[in-house]
């Protein structure tokens, strides 16, 4: 049986050339491309009609998912799909392996996660070992998850240092979460303390670099 595959990556270069090298699978077909996790919600909604009511929840087998992207991150996505469209299985596969995305990938809702430097033969493997309901994990990637641990950010303080990397002020990132702003600063310095940060903005960054937001 052929493996359906979406693949949603926003640079065109790198998602044509993904497409492209798993077409060459006999036993893969790739049959959506999206350049965000909006759109790929929006072409699995598009091949759930086409083929209704047989395959609504499973348009794909798999959905390879890029992290960074605009509009909708892989991560928000990987948990829309796996809600939506629960037969379809979401592979990660991104430039950045840091333990934190891992971590927060398979909360998610993720059954995969490989970078993309790993050869071509290793994500065709990972394909079908993720359309088969098994896992496909990079190894070494998940070794470092286990040393570093979970986040030590709470959702609240995730989202204040997001907005810190926006360059917004204490009442700009007041405004923007609806909260009051002794409340962001009391976010701030526990982030700062649990990251060991100098600044909000060194605090943002290092979280950012463990993969935390």
């Amino acid at each position: 049986m052929t493996i359906r595959v979406l693949v949603a990556d926003d640079q065109a270069m790198i998602r044509g050339a993904l497409a492209g090298l798993l077409d060459l699978e006999s036993d893969i077909e790739v049959v959506a491309q999206a350049a965000d996790g909006t759109q790929a919600l929006e072409e699995l909604a598009r091949l759930a009609s086409a083929d209704a009511p047989a395959h609504a929840s499973t348009p794909v087998d798999v959905a390879i998912i890029d992290v960074e992207m605009p509009r909708m991150d892989g991560i928000t996505a990987t948990q829309a799909i796996c809600s939506r469209f629960p037969g379809v299985r979401v592979l990660i596969v991104t430039t950045f392996g840091r333990p934190g995305y891992l971590q927060r990938a398979l909360d998610a809702g993720a059954t995969g996660f490989m970078v993309k430097d790993a050869p071509v033969e290793t994500l065709a493997d990972g394909v079908r070992t993720v359309a088969a309901g098994g896992r496909a994990i990079d190894q070494s990637l998940a070794l470092e998850a286990l040393s570093a641990g979970s986040s030590p950010l709470t959702e609240r303080e995730a989202d204040v240092l997001r907005e810190v990397e926006g360059g917004g002020t204490i009442a700009d990132i007041a405004r923007s979460l609806g909260l009051s702003q002794g409340t962001v600063r009391n976010h701030v310095s526990s982030a700062m303390l649990k990251m060991d940060a100098r600044t909000r903005a060194e605090a943002a960054s290092l979280a950012r670099a463990a993969g935390w937001l």
